[in-house]
């Protein structure tokens, strides 16, 4: 109905009107008229395993005209942080906790220990359940993540959306899976193939497109039904996540792109980004990973590359047209609109070994109603093909199962140290865009904001603007009190928020930010076993201060060893009340 009238020049305002002047004329009966919540709505978009550099409005050179058009009418946060990891993100971005409060302090495997259950648990409560007591509209659509996974049809489901305050939800409860044929792929409540589907029938299926394409109808069914109410909306897209799958047509715009090499790329972004402001000008260049003359396999490393492009081009795409819907119902204008991403990029190399295909012979096609089983190879595609990966394998079609890898990790992740998993820079460093016309002057439009912040943050700051309470108690559980400091004042302002220090561990990384100085040390390896709780190692950390070594090259430790200690102690501190310790003689 939107759609309709928006091509006649009418809005589904001035509808609601002229029904209930005509329902008043025919029963000649008054017809109280609701009043119109003018609240922000909130649109909450995540990407997925993608770097600092990525978006072309912070230093890249992939085709983000949509996301870069929010920042330029918007903000760009040059200093915001996430949680080093998809699930421990994605914990802190919906409860406003620390990962460990919630039962995510790794993964979302069960290690029957509070801070590490692999689930939210009922000591936090979700923006959705706070903002639908605040009489919100609520629904989701991708990656969920949260949860540990039970694949019994009739097994517990308290930790799904609709559960955790979701009024609809069309996505997926796993981390990863093609993109052609989602697993744990959910409608509501119900498991559902992306090939049966009643409610949704593309033309061709493509994980990216449905997100965006049920984010559409569920803003236009709230629109309708609900016109009167704001709403709330979570968007999380598993681009550019693994495995490398994207459509031709958008793969074929970066065709030779990226055939110069990885520090060709990488010294192009670098100077783009200064230029742009979203690194300080003292900023210096780090060694690059990987040496491209040495490459044996250039047209499939540079392939990698141009479908990782073409997977953020294809979200940026879907924001836009979300975005166009938001305009077309005359909801643009006071929606709050937040993107940011959940780690650094990622260096795991999935795929990428010699050829294989898991040494698994041909089957016979799939029927629409049988759901994919798996999310990693081995594994089938639909027609019954087995998945593979390796240098032979050129990466987009439904038929491989590849990432990018370190060396391209590193130029996404320019000008930082490390990746995914880790708590340098380069793991936990994310654009973060806000878009609100109705609530940043005009005069800030294109603003950077260098204020320090993190996930926690963007729960305190739609319990600040909607305003919603956010609970002592729900549903008879005592809930923690929120982590983070409420956004708004940086919107129009450029004043520092009021916080103390941020705080991570994951893995056994760990670090503090404490105004200009950052402490963080780097586990040895993932299997390091911490033996005592009680006592902090103090060995490993580095000492670096941001504004003038954003790029973590000047380590020093050495020269400030009480300002170590005094970091330290507070880290030690936050651990033991945030439970962020692992279990002793646990082995990650």
């Amino acid at each position: 109905m939107n759609r309709f009238l928006t091509r006649f020049g009418l809005s589904a305002s001035l509808f609601v009107g002229v029904s209930a002047v005509f329902t008043r004329f025919v029963s000649g009966k008054p017809v109280a008229e609701k009043a119109v919540d003018k609240r922000p709505n909130v649109l909450l978009i995540m990407s997925d395993d993608m770097g600092y550099s990525d978006l072309g409005c912070y230093g890249s050179e992939i085709h983000t005209p949509n996301l870069d058009k929010l920042a330029a009418r918007g903000l760009r946060f040059t200093q915001f942080y996430n949680g080093a990891r998809c699930c421990p993100t994605r914990a802190s971005l919906l409860t406003g906790l620390f990962p460990h409060q919630t039962g995510i302090g790794h993964m979302e495997t069960d290690e029957h220990v509070e801070a590490y259950s692999g689930k939210i648990n009922k000591k936090c409560v979700t923006i959705a359940e706070v903002m639908k007591a605040g009489g919100y509209n609520t629904f989701m659509t991708g990656k969920w993540h949260v949860n540990s996974f039970i694949f019994d049809p009739d097994g517990d489901i308290s930790n799904w959306p609709v559960q955790r305050g979701f009024e609809k939800c069309y996505g997926t409860l796993r981390g990863a899976g093609s993109f052609y044929d989602p697993q744990t792929l959910v409608r509501g409540n119900t498991r559902i193939s992306a090939y049966a589907d009643l409610d949704y029938k593309p033309e061709k299926y493509y994980y990216t497109d449905a997100v965006t394409d049920n984010t559409i109808r569920f803003i236009n069914e709230q629109h309708e039904e609900s016109p009167d109410k704001p709403f709330f909306s979570y968007v999380a897209y598993t681009a550019a996540h693994w495995p490398l799958h994207a459509l031709e047509e958008d793969i074929e715009k970066y065709h030779g792109k990226y055939d110069v090499g990885y520090d060709a790329i990488r010294r192009a972004r670098f100077e783009k980004m200064k230029k742009l402001g979203v690194i300080e000008q003292n900023c210096k260049y780090t060694e690059t990973v990987g040496n491209w003359d040495d490459c044996e396999y250039k047209a499939w490393e540079a392939r990698c590359m141009e479908v990782y492009a073409a997977m953020i081009d294809r979200m940026d795409q879907g924001i836009g047209r979300i975005v166009d819907t938001l305009e077309e119902n005359g909801q643009l204008d006071n929606t709050i609109i937040f993107f940011l991403q959940d780690n650094g990029a990622c260096a795991e190399n999935i795929g990428r070994g010699p050829t294989k295909n898991w040494y698994m012979p041909a089957k016979k096609p799939m029927s629409p109603e049988e759901q994919q089983d798996r999310f990693i190879p081995p594994m089938y595609t639909r027609d019954g093909r087995p998945v593979i990966g390796g240098k032979s394998a050129m990466p987009g079609g439904d038929g491989t199962y590849i990432s990018c890898g370190q060396n391209w990790a590193n130029v996404s992740n320019t000008p930082f140290r490390q990746y995914k998993h880790w708590t340098h820079e380069g793991g936990i460093s994310t654009p973060l865009i806000v878009h609100w016309p109705a609530g940043i002057d005009k005069k800030y439009n294109g603003k950077l904001r260098s204020q320090t912040s993190q996930l926690m943050d963007i729960m305190a700051t739609c319990v600040d603007l909607g305003n919603a309470d956010y609970p002592i108690e729900y549903n008879g559980n005592k809930i923690h009190p929120m982590e983070g400091v409420s956004l708004a004042p940086a919107f129009n302002s450029d004043k520092p928020l009021d916080r103390e220090a941020l705080y991570w561990e994951h893995e056994g990384n760990r670090a503090i930010r404490m105004g200009d100085w950052k402490l963080v040390s780097k586990a040895f390896n993932h299997a390091e076993r911490w033996d005592a709780v009680e006592v902090l190692p103090l060995d490993g950390w580095e000492l670096f201060n941001i504004p003038q070594d954003r790029a973590e090259l000047n380590d020093l430790s050495g020269k400030y060893p009480e300002k170590v200690k005094e970091m330290a102690d507070k880290w030690h501190k936050w651990a033991l009340r945030a439970m962020a310790y692992p279990k002793p003689n646990r082995n990650r």
